[in-house]
């Protein structure tokens, strides 16, 4: 008898658990439809004049304007992409959409971290959905764009492998999309370059993507935040590129940016300076704008060694970098002659009880001149400028505390 009871406890508690799986799996499919809808209610940016870009000969996407430059990078946008995420993916939707329509950018780069497939916040394991969600909004506002990838853009555990949403942006006859996965020979996916040349012919201005990878060193689920690092591969092709765009220009350094998620080391060891120096400019570091708001270890770059920055300082090509990853650091300096920048975050998911605070949360709108010099400058999203189609939530504009000593055991 008892055995009969606990084998039709154990039934009733499979049945329940299956009812819940299926319950959530509706609530998934029909949250994230939409969501999609959603994506697709927004009405078209009106860009006068919009550049179009066309594929050169070595199959690089090539602006051509004799005029300023606009990009707009988002980053760590975060979409859930499940039953969980569902208010939180619509909020990011509606801010996207506004900064966008008030800033008219020729283009759009977000780096990285546009899906957050994480189950115990989104509900799903599916990491394909972000991206589609992100590509409806993209292509119903009608303006050019292009990702790379984050850490969490596909996790160990994710639906889709980077391959599979790499093939995703590049293959799906988006009409506004320039990713590209790059070539095949080379650490990751997504790198690539697209270029602004002048009526002339003449390259103005290089925009390198890159993928900056996941975790590494066997933290498979980024537990001990062990990120990875840009591969000597990538940093070999970034200066064949470099060298030949150079010559194509008949032998004139071309002035390039790069785009990539996890911050270089060099951004831990700029602010360090700038702090044991009291916050103020040195030898190597002048502050432009933002601040460090990640709490004591201040920056989260790669764990392990690369030589970018170096090759980047040799050649003297590239004069600015922009980053996410870590969604409180705001902050741009110029280091040894490099501009390094972290994009300001969407997130309303990751970070616990950060749908709630705003200072984090907006854009940076990059400008290039003619003559290959840029400007850039973080913008919040909950300035009276940036009006959205749909309500904006009120949040605390939190003061930032930021850390004054550098931590022991990372100096």
């Amino acid at each position: 008898m008892k055995a009969k009871k606990a084998r039709k406890a154990i039934g009733i508690i499979a049945l329940v658990f299956a009812a819940f799986i299926l319950a959530t799996v509706a609530v998934t499919a029909i949250g994230s439809s939409n969501n999609i809808k959603k994506a697709r209610s927004f009405d078209k940016v009106q860009i006068e004049n919009q550049l179009i870009p066309q594929k050169d000969e070595d199959g690089n996407w090539t602006f051509t304007t004799d005029e300023e430059f606009k990009v707009l990078q988002l980053t760590d946008i975060h979409i859930g992409g499940g039953w969980m995420s569902l208010e939180k993916d619509a909020k990011a939707l509606n801010a996207v959409a506004a900064m966008v329509e008030a800033e008219k950018p020729d283009l759009v780069i977000a780096t990285g971290d546009i899906a957050y497939p994480v189950p115990f916040q989104a509900g799903t394991f599916n990491n394909k959905t972000g991206a589609k969600t992100f590509a409806a909004l993209m292509e119903q506002l009608g303006v050019y764009w292009t990702v790379c990838f984050g850490n969490h853009d596909t996790e160990a555990y994710s639906y889709f492998s980077r391959e599979k949403i790499s093939d995703f942006y590049e293959n799906s006859g988006f009409k506004y999309c320039l990713y590209q996965r790059g070539p095949e020979d080379i650490d990751g996916y997504g790198n690539y370059v697209i270029n602004v040349k002048n009526s002339q012919g003449k390259i103005t201005q290089s925009l390198y993507v890159f993928d900056s990878h996941s975790y590494t060193d066997g933290d498979y689920f980024g537990i001990f935040w062990k990120y990875d690092n840009i591969k000597e591969s990538q940093v070999e092709w970034y200066k064949a590129n470099v060298k030949k765009f150079n010559e194509q220009n008949g032998g004139e350094t071309v002035k390039s940016t790069a785009f990539f998620h996890i911050p270089l080391a060099e951004y831990r060891d700029a602010w360090y300076e700038y702090i044991d120096n009291g916050f103020k400019d040195s030898e190597n570091v002048k502050y432009i704008h933002g601040v460090a708001g990640e709490g004591s270890n201040i920056v989260f770059p790669g764990i392990g060694e690369d030589s970018l920055f170096e090759a980047m300082t040799e050649l003297g090509s590239t004069k600015g970098i922009f980053c996410g990853h870590d969604h409180k650091n705001n902050f741009s300096v110029d280091y040894k002659g490099i501009r390094l920048s972290y994009g300001m975050s969407v997130d309303y998911l990751a970070y616990v009880g950060i749908s709630k605070l705003g200072s984090q949360r907006g854009c940076t709108v990059i400008t290039y001149q003619p003559d290959g010099s840029f400007e850039s400058k973080n913008e919040s999203y909950y300035q009276d400028k940036y009006a959205p189609k749909y309500e904006k939530e009120q949040v605390t504009m939190q003061e930032v505390v930021q850390v004054d000593k550098v931590p022991e055991i990372e100096k």
